[in-house]
């Protein structure tokens, strides 16, 4: 096959990798199905193919849903939906300030890191606490159902070749899937509030955004780009998201990224609780 053919059919599918993660996604609010039993099957089903646990990522999940775009409970999420001050930025020392900024380079977090995230680390129960034993336990039989998936396609295909076609397409997808995740609360007019000023109807409206997407890309990311309605009401499935965002005319005040803004918000790291907006490191000493 020619290599500009291969390189086409690995970004099919990775887009078909990050659909099948967002109807995971739905099943883990309880929102592809009516029936829990049905959400709770097709969620472990897709977890074979996004290569991630469904119970385990479930209950992470959840803590982004209670915690997003609070100063207060930043330690309640990860990298990709957390910030740092102005303040607390510099105070650090120099060597902090230089781990901080390595790790957020988007070529770092958004390129070199997410096919880590999706291949390895979630592998292991790397952040649950002893008493999420179920979900500890869902960590271990995917990848036991994963080995034996890929044994079995080794076996009948040849393991080069399984690895050849998985391991392009898982890249395309964890990167696809991570920048869709963080690009929609990281704008420079977002919301960020402590316990006392919080609300999730504030932080849905202002903290979470509409980026908007050509047609194809909307639906190979599963209507995603509504992200303003997933988060006011994470039970409304994503074949609704849009006709919901446009049935309400205050959901259509939420703020809204094209493309463009979306491939360059990488460079909003900070929280400047001054002038109550995100700015780049560099503003830090301005």
């Amino acid at each position: 096959m020619p290599i500009w053919l291969m390189a086409i059919c690995t970004v099919l599918g990775g887009g078909f990798v990050v659909r099948i993660f967002i109807i995971q996604h739905d099943c883990g609010h309880g929102s592809f199905f009516q029936q829990r039993w049905a959400n709770d099957l097709l969620g472990h089903i897709c977890s074979l193919v996004t290569f991630t646990p469904y119970a385990h990522w479930r209950r992470q999940h959840a803590g982004h849903h209670a915690n997003w775009n609070n100063l207060d409970r930043r330690a309640n999420v990860d990298l990709y939906s957390t910030c740092l001050t102005v303040d607390e930025y510099r105070a650090m020392s120099p060597w902090q300030r230089f781990t901080t900024r390595f790790v957020r380079h988007p070529l770092f977090s958004l390129v070199l890191l997410p096919p880590c995230v999706f291949l390895l680390l979630y592998r292991t129960p790397f952040d649950s606490p002893k008493g999420w034993e179920r979900e500890r336990r869902n960590v271990y039989l995917t990848n036991l159902a994963l080995l034996v998936m890929i044994v079995g396609l080794g076996l009948v295909f040849g393991f080069a070749q399984v690895a050849l076609v998985q391991l392009p397409i898982l890249a395309v997808s964890s990167i696809v899937g991570v920048w869709l995740f963080s690009v929609q609360h990281r704008f420079e007019d977002t919301l960020w509030r402590g316990n006392e000023n919080w609300s999730a109807f504030d932080a849905s409206l202002q903290g979470s955004s509409y980026l908007k997407l050509p047609r194809v890309l909307q639906w190979f990311t599963g209507n995603i780009g509504f992200h303003h309605v997933h988060h006011l009401s994470p039970r409304v499935p994503n074949y609704r998201l849009e006709a919901c965002h446009r049935a309400l005319p205050q959901l259509q005040d939420a703020p809204v990224l094209n493309l463009r803004a979306g491939l360059t918000n990488w460079r909003w790291a900070l929280w400047d609780e001054v002038n109550q907006r995100m700015v780049p490191f560099s503003a830090a000493w301005k």
